[in-house]
């Protein structure tokens, strides 16, 4: 497989998939490269629906999505966008768009209902069989994320899920029995979407499954913002290397693909021409992708987190960098959806950031009351064309030209539709 340039664009549009009607995507004008990937991005548990059917157990979300309270309007992903059976018919709607790839994740407990304590389920692999196949018969290159953050809720159960260092185990299994089964016709695997996005929505905020946090970032029953965070992370990469030694060793050699990450990528301004906010941005840069890919493509965090967080963050043992510098990415994922003004809170004071906080900073989405872009369908995403540009730069040059792909990016619209499934 031809690799044609240090830098690989993947455009994943987040087109809906249960929009009955589209029309080809005319490319004719502007035509790209025969390498170049077009596509749409989705997750399991935002789509599949179908939450107990074909022997699937219970995963994270599902449990904490039946909780009262835990969800504002009561919503959940039983249903969801009934994928699981109407597969078929959203692959012709992606044809139909002249896409060439589709990103795609994997449910834990559809494959493994009980992580590595139970079966490999068939019926489970049978229907990501079906999905890949019928991508290709249509020309559609499946672009396959291992982990998209749901976990089975039995991991959970015996030992706290990513808080503690048996997930690797239970990770790397889980992605060896993928590539197994799958690895002959995916050429191209993340390993997890966006880990530096869960680690605080779930373990900072305690706004995802499952929903820990302390104060001041928050009231949860139980967690530590200040401490858990950085264990999950640290759990979250070397599972990662796990899953890339695995692959590397004893499969991509004879399957003949490409392994690597995503990360959600946000981009910063600082808020005033001042040194303590240009600083602020680099500190908040640091707290974010740096966090993840630092350690993976250069062997250790980010020296500002160090000098922030001391002994809070943990550290890599010689072995762990050894198999970190062995499981170097073929390529990085990055998602970019939106960029914010930085002010230093060092310096000035501020109010509580849920994001930021840790980085000593504020974000912000206005200057002098001018907002930095136009605000989209999503109170927190701003149009800000520029930041992708500078989102890729900047990650092209620290990581020494690594293949990238723009994995997920777009415009939230506020467009609600009423659909009737049959």
């Amino acid at each position: 497989m031809a690799r044609e340039a240090a830098l690989w664009l993947l455009l994943l549009f987040s087109a809906h998939l249960l929009l009955r009607r589209a029309s080809a995507i005319d490319r004719g004008q502007f035509p790209p490269p025969t390498s170049f990937l077009f596509g749409t991005s989705t997750s399991a548990y935002q789509i599949e629906g179908g939450y107990l059917e074909g022997k699937k157990g219970l995963s994270n979300w599902d449990v904490y999505t039946h909780k009262q309270g835990t969800i504002e309007d009561g919503s959940n992903g039983d249903i969801a966008a009934d994928h699981y059976h109407r597969y078929m018919e959203d692959i012709e709607l992606m044809h139909s768009l002249g896409v060439n790839s589709y990103r795609f994740s994997i449910a834990w407990t559809r494959i493994l209902p009980r992580g590595r304590f139970g079966h490999v389920n068939p019926d489970g692999v049978a229907f990501y069989n079906a999905i890949i196949n019928a991508l290709l018969h249509k020309g559609i290159q499946p672009f396959v994320t291992i982990f998209h953050y749901d976990i089975p809720h039995e991991l959970e159960e015996r030992y706290g899920g990513w808080l503690s260092p048996e997930i690797q185990k239970d990770f790397g299994y889980f992605a060896e029995v993928c590539f197994k089964m799958f690895g002959d016709r995916v050429k191209f695997w993340v390993t997890m979407n966006q880990p530096n996005l869960l680690a605080k929505f779930a373990y900072m905020n305690g706004w995802f499954p499952p929903g820990h946090c302390s104060k001041p970032y928050g009231n949860c029953a139980f967690g530590n913002s200040s401490i858990e965070p950085y264990i999950v992370g640290h759990n979250m990469i070397l599972s990662h290397a796990n899953a890339v030694s695995i692959y590397r060793n004893n499969y991509q050699e004879t399957q003949g693909g490409y392994i690597g990450i995503a990360v959600a990528a946000r981009w910063y301004e600082p808020l005033r021409n001042t040194t303590v906010d240009q600083l602020a941005v680099e500190r908040a840069i640091s707290f974010n992708v740096p966090w993840f890919l630092d350690p993976i493509i250069l062997g250790d965090y980010p020296a500002e987190m160090r000098k922030i967080l001391g002994p809070t963050l943990p550290e890599f043992t010689l072995k762990q960098k050894k198999k970190l510098h062995a499981t170097k990415l073929d390529f990085i994922g990055l998602n970019h959806y939106s960029t914010w003004y930085l002010k230093d809170c060092i310096f000035s004071s501020c109010e509580m950031d849920p994001m930021d906080g840790d980085a000593r900073a504020l974000s912000l989405a206005e200057r002098d009351g001018v907002p930095i872009g136009k605000q989209t369908g999503a109170p927190f995403f701003y149009d800000v064309p520029h930041g992708m540009e500078k989102v890729v730069m900047y990650y092209k040059q620290r990581y020494n030209n690594t293949p990238t792909y723009i994995t997920e990016n777009g415009v939230t619209l506020c467009i609600y539709y009423l659909l009737k499934l049959k």
